[in-house]
């Protein structure tokens, strides 16, 4: 393990120059207090968990210090935003700080949000709010602990420093880490605006830094997307397995390695609802649940048309072609695998469709059926689960078929079902009201709420016997929360 000033700094993105990005300096908070730290993204930069209790540590994080072998830039990119092209945006209230070569031969971009403004700001101010940073920090440890490919958090720091939104509240910070901060918005800057040079750089970048096995094939440039599609319908497949919801799945808001990436209005199902909009600013309904799949296509397809200067046509819509198939099968497996099911059959599909469709007509709660499913004999759990339901004979009639479908496996004691079951299936949910109630508690000065929060999350499907009431269903408000973008 190292300390802080131990880091190995290696910035590759910042050698690639101004045409890619912009040397800017972090506009210190005042006062800052460290909110909560994730033990385990520290440990991705071999740091103890002590280090974060160093003053040092809430100073790097607060832009009040920097490491020495830091090179902080914003960095410049457009996107497509709710379907319609948005000519330059690039990093308005961030700032990558450097990349830190850990002892694994891993690189993490260290990567400050709400670092002040930048050229990018648009008239911002560059400040994140203390509520959409604990909310990133909570998503990102969350989607972790459950297995979804996503950019960590180490840590959130406030402060004293007013900002205005809707309201007057107070400035923070979150230390993102990832292995890349490479958009798809990235690709489509340089396309749209004929940089085909810089294009190609950036591709080569790319290639070298994160993609070096496509170097070897025939096309290497659609090699890449096709990694990039197969990374990203892997990603999509676990939201829509696990009912989590985007939000905001602009381009610029995709990562090119596929990770779950730049949190805003997210939100996990309470009861499963096909149509349902986690941001409220969504208007037309673009980034509902149901549409994330078709969305992240349309994503993907631009990228190619970014692409296209460097690639065949064909090569590429080749790639495009596997992202449904890639989908569809990783979909399959993980709910088969929530099911307890163990091997594959041809009507797996439609009997999952036939269970989200009863679901969805009784409002019932999603990842709560799917535990409870495995807490008890099939025939038992399904016996309590019925009284969720609102079509009974609908339900008798998926019972049946469903312990059919089961007797198919090979025998397992009750004992082997439920440890596979609960492996998968999460005790805890990241739920809106959770997260509300210990924003509410933190915007006090109180972070022990959202530090337990964090703790319980960590551990999603491990059972937790003194902190049964995070696993409990929502209240009535708690699932009708509205969260915009500028949360």
């Amino acid at each position: 393990m190292k300390t802080l000033d131990q880091l190995t700094f290696d910035n590759r993105f910042a050698r690639l120059g101004d045409t890619f990005s912009t040397a800017v300096l972090p506009d210190p908070l005042e006062q800052p207090r460290l909110v909560v730290a994730s033990a385990s993204a520290l440990a991705l930069l071999d740091l103890p968990p002590q280090e974060a209790e160093r003053p040092e540590f809430t100073a790097l994080c607060a832009g009040q210090q920097l490491w020495s072998s830091a090179e902080p830039r914003a960095m410049v990119y457009s996107g497509h935003q709710f379907g319609h092209y948005n000519p330059q945006l690039g990093d308005g209230r961030g700032l990558l700080l450097g990349e830190v070569l850990n002892s694994r031969g891993e690189y993490w971009d260290l990567h400050l949000k709400g670092a002040g403004s930048t050229p990018f700001s648009r008239m911002g101010d560059g400040r994140a709010v203390l509520r959409s940073s604990i909310r990133e920090f909570l998503a990102s440890e969350y989607l972790a602990a459950l297995g979804i490919p996503t950019t960590r958090a180490a840590c959130v720091v406030a402060s004293s420093t007013p900002v205005w939104r809707e309201r007057q509240e107070s400035a923070a910070t979150l230390l993102r880490l990832s292995p890349s901060h490479l958009r798809f918005g990235h690709f489509e800057f340089f396309y749209y605006t004929r940089q085909h040079d810089a294009l190609r750089q950036l591709v080569e970048h790319a290639l070298d830094c994160h993609f070096p096995a496509c170097r070897e094939a025939e096309q290497p440039v659609a090699a890449l997307l096709t990694e990039v599609v197969e990374r990203s319908a892997e990603t999509l497949a676990l939201w829509q397995a696990y009912g989590f919801c985007h939000g905001v799945m602009n381009t610029d808001n995709m990562s090119l390695l596929g990770l779950s990436f730049d949190f805003g209005p997210y939100g996990f199902l309470d009861d499963f609802d096909a149509g349902h909009i986690c941001n409220h600013s969504d208007d037309s309904g673009r980034y509902r649940f149901e549409n994330q799949v078709p969305i992240a296509h349309w994503n993907l397809s631009a990228l190619a048309q970014a692409l296209t200067p460097l690639a065949p046509v064909e090569a590429l819509r080749a790639a495009l072609a596997l992202f449904l198939p890639f989908y569809q099968a990783v979909y399959l497996d993980r709910m088969r695998r929530r099911l307890g099911l163990r091997q594959a059959e041809s009507g797996d599909e439609v009997l999952i469709q036939r269970l989200l469709a009863l679901m969805q007509q009784g409002g019932v709660d999603y990842s709560l059926f799917f535990r409870r499913l495995g807490d008890q004999p099939a025939a038992e759990a399904l016996r309590v689960l019925r009284e969720d339901f609102v079509d009974l004979a609908g339900f008798d009639a998926w019972s049946s078929d469903f312990l059919t479908r089961l007797s198919h496996e090979s025998p397992e004691s009750e004992a082997e079902r439920r440890t596979r079951m609960h492996a998968v299936n999460p005790r805890y949910l990241l739920r809106n009201y959770l997260a509300q109630q210990a924003i509410a508690a933190a915007e006090q000065g109180d972070y022990a709420p959202v530090r337990e929060l964090h703790a319980v999350l960590s551990r999603p499907f491990d059972e937790q016997p003194a902190l049964q009431h995070y696993a409990q269903r929502p209240p009535h408000w708690g699932k009708h929360l509205a969260i915009s973008c500028s949360s």
